[in-house]
């Protein structure tokens, strides 16, 4: 449902002619302190959703980088748009796919990239019309992003705007050098991790990361009330998927998928803060910033907008009652699927795997020391059921309980109505493990050409000229903001 009058005549949407910056991070889950993350010194983010809608249950699509970027940016998952795994592994959209930047710039709005992206190993293909991807480091992203700021409003174009700052950080690793790391006896560690010397050590370094990103983004933020922005433009942060931690990153528990979401309003509309507790999923974020700006959504999309939900807010009725996530590839071919209510979890495993399969940034972390080594051994379940109500860190699986036969049955009729309705299907057991040996192969071979200091893994490298990507790293100089009036959404 549209947010916003409409012209009933013409049937399109009214353009808002409105700005929206997204600002996203690596790998933090919601390890904030407006989340409730002891010791962690974000006051940037804190004020931010302070003053703006802090999203309590939003969750990734898929717990890993692209796929969960993917949906973000074109509200299909990632069955749907081709990105089923990462893209350095050589997945990519499938041809056709539109992305939220393409879909703003045919409607009229500049669309900009800085820093970090892992949607495709071409940056120039995913829809942006000004790319620089030649260091994703915060301090770069925001130097970039704050001086195309000053030069859009020094041109006193009319022409709205889209401006992506990707951050690399909170990406593994978290080198002391460019991150302070903290005091490892100031926090509480997370329930889900084992509390040991070494998961102390491991999250000292992420602090770390995270102060620093923070301080980036109050930049970024006194850059915008500087310019006379925040009147007219929507602020959003976002992460892409939980911490690169044991028993989050790469699973479908709620630390794997569950993400940080702050939207602030532009100032004119008035929209008071407040805490937005209704299930949000990844998918949902491009049609919502759509049906903000008065822009039509494609048919192709999956999520559903919020747009309406947000302005006037309607607890009675939320948007959905349910969210799907989905596991493809990572390092591994690990076919998963989940339906995740309000009250329960629900996940089916299809390949023979154990309770933990650890990507490669996590089994070589300090964590990984801490974990209980039958973990990765013994074999998961195929069918999980979890009671969010009682057993909120989904410990106690409760697929076999026979008090829990209707919920079950309930849920699986769901999600694979889910399936069939989005036309999900799977590679074999076999036919999938063949896949993945064969990128890993690949990735192994190039992993022996990294320079002596450098991160084998491409994801992890800061620098674009580092990250064995196929197209320009840098597009247009990034001045250019035309005067020319906005174009009508296309109908």
């Amino acid at each position: 449902m549209a947010a916003f009058p409409t012209d009933e005549t013409a049937g399109a949407l009214t353009p808002t002619r409105e700005n929206v910056i997204l600002v996203h991070w690596h790998d933090l889950g919601r390890h904030l302190a407006c989340y409730g993350a002891t010791g962690v010194q974000s006051p940037n983010l804190d004020a931010l959703a302070a003053s703006g809608i802090r999203f309590a249950d939003a969750h990734a699509t898929a717990p890993l980088c692209s796929p969960a970027r993917g949906s973000l940016f074109t509200g299909q998952y990632p069955h749907h748009n081709g990105l089923v795994g990462l893209a350095h592994h050589g997945f990519a959209y499938r041809p056709g796919t539109r992305t939220l930047p393409a879909i703003l710039s045919d409607a009229g709005y500049r669309s900009v990239l800085f820093g970090m992206q892992h949607e495709s190993t071409d940056p120039t293909s995913i829809g942006f019309d000004t790319i620089d991807v030649s260091d994703s480091r915060c301090d770069h992203v925001v130097a970039e992003s704050q001086a195309w700021l000053r030069r859009y409003v020094d041109a006193g174009s009319d022409r709205p705007f889209l401006l992506t700052a990707g951050f690399f950080e909170t990406h593994r690793p978290y080198p002391a050098d460019e991150y302070d790391p903290a005091d490892p006896t100031t926090f509480d560690v997370p329930e889900f991790l084992p509390d040991t010397a070494d998961v102390r050590d491991d999250l000292a370094g992420l602090h770390g990361s995270i102060t620093k990103a923070d301080a980036a983004v109050g930049r970024l933020l006194a850059t915008v009330e500087a310019l006379g922005l925040a009147e007219s433009t929507w602020i959003v942060f976002v992460t892409d998927h939980g911490l690169a931690f044991p028993r989050a990153k790469s699973t479908l528990y709620a630390e794997g998928t569950g993400v940080a979401l702050i939207i602030r309003p532009p100032t004119a509309r008035g929209i008071g803060p407040r805490v937005y507790d209704d299930l949000f999923s990844g998918v949902d974020l491009t049609p919502t910033i759509l049906d903000w700006l008065g822009v039509a959504t494609p048919d192709d999309v999956d999520g559903d907008s919020h747009a309406t939900e947000i302005a006037v807010p309607q607890s009675e009725s939320p948007v959905r009652d349910e969210v799907f996530t989905e596991k493809n590839y990572h390092d591994a071919y690990d076919p998963i699927r989940a339906i995740r209510t309000k009250t329960h979890s629900y996940i089916e495993n299809y390949a023979h795997r154990p309770e933990l399969l650890l990507p490669l940034d996590i089994a070589d972390s300090l964590s990984a020391r801490s974990i209980a080594a039958s973990s990765t051994t013994r074999e998961r379940s195929h069918v999980e059921l979890y009671d969010l109500t009682s057993d909120p860190r989904e410990r106690n699986n409760l697929a076999d309980d026979p008090a829990y036969a209707a919920v079950r049955a309930d849920l699986a009729d769901r999600l694979a109505q889910w399936r069939h309705r989005t036309a999900d299907s799977l590679p074999t057991e076999d036919e999938g493990t063949a896949v993945a040996e064969r990128f890993m192969a690949i990735f192994h071979a190039k992993s022996q050409e990294a320079q002596p200091d450098e991160e084998a893994l491409p994801s992890r490298r800061p620098l674009g000229a580092r990250r064995e990507l196929d197209g320009d790293i840098a597009t247009g100089d990034g001045v250019s903001v035309s005067t020319s009036v906005a174009a009508s959404p296309r109908r």
